[in-house]
């Protein structure tokens, strides 16, 4: 028998966390089950949950099993395609709840604007923002090349004491939000929105000036590494550098990326090594997002 979201609620909310499938599995026939997307986003009080053709049919359903669990949440989105296009966009629809795309979500002490229908945000990555944050040290400027709201930004320039951020990106919008995110943080001097492509403002403005860059864009890694390099101080510094990775199930992921990434830093003569390497998480079957952190001992 099959048990209103409700009961399935008080039954087994408290165990759910993130994993949708294990209280809609008492709500779901189970054929349909394997279509619904297991994990989700709590952006602010806003909840995104991908979509398929098979699970849009029980949007209703999904909407309020999130819903019982996540009492602040006042939204649910749902997400119908991968994120594409310049900005990084995700192509969004309202399901439950108030209809609107825009919330502040907090991490790490901070807080952030943001609208997920017109920006880029992932809080996938608080970990990984904050393990960059902890390495930086004393007056260090860091080049943040693919800053969306400021995310990598604002945690650095709250977690460390660092002299400068410069916060690079295309999307004007995006930049608006970062310019409200440094006002809600109080980060003023620090964290510097740049709006444009980080080719052209590190070419113009910002050759030979970083301890540190950070490359949160695995689509361009392997394109913008030239940059990364003119960015830096002649004596060097890190490159925090993101990629996605296929590996098999013998394979090393993280392995393979640091191939294909020292092969181009190699290209470009530079001086350097890999001491660390992590798989962020799985974006697919046999896909992951690695980060690695590159020591660049001298730039060419």
């Amino acid at each position: 028998m099959l048990l209103s979201v409700s009961d399935a609620y008080l039954l087994y909310g408290m165990k759910m966390k993130r994993w949708l499938r294990k209280i809609l599995a008492c709500v779901l026939p189970y054929e349909e089950l394997a279509h619904v997307y297991n994990s989700y986003d709590i952006v602010g009080d806003i909840a995104v949950v991908r979509l398929n053709e098979i699970s849009r049919k029980y949007c209703k359903n999904i909407s309020e099993a999130i819903m019982q669990v996540h009492r602040n949440v006042k939204t649910v989105l749902g997400q119908t395609a991968p994120v594409c296009g310049e900005f990084r966009l995700r192509k969004i629809e309202h399901l439950a709840g108030e209809n609107r795309t825009s919330t502040i979500h907090k991490e790490s002490g901070c807080l952030f604007s943001v609208d997920l229908e017109k920006c880029y945000f992932s809080p996938r990555l608080f970990y990984e923002r904050l393990r960059i944050a902890k390495q930086v040290k004393n007056g260090e400027t860091v080049v943040n090349m693919f800053a969306g709201v400021g995310c990598f930004s604002i945690i650095i320039a709250t977690h460390s004491n660092a002299q400068k951020i410069y916060s690079i990106d295309l999307n004007p919008t995006a930049v608006k939000y970062m310019q409200e995110n440094v006002r809600l943080n109080r980060v003023y001097g620090k964290v510097i929105p740049m709006e444009g492509d980080a080719k052209e403002i590190i070419q113009k403005r910002l050759q030979q000036t970083a301890d540190r860059v950070l490359m949160p864009l695995p689509e361009k890694a392997l394109e913008y590494m030239p940059y990364a390099l003119l960015a830096l101080k002649t004596s060097g510094g890190w490159i925090h550098c993101y990629n996605f990775e296929h590996a098999c199930k013998d394979e090393d992921a993280v392995g393979k990326a640091k191939i294909k990434v020292a092969e181009k830093l190699e290209s470009l003569g530079a001086n350097f090594e890999i001491p660390f390497g992590r798989v962020i998480r799985t974006t697919g079957p046999n896909w992951y997002q690695i980060v690695l952190d590159i020591l660049v001992k001298h730039r060419p």
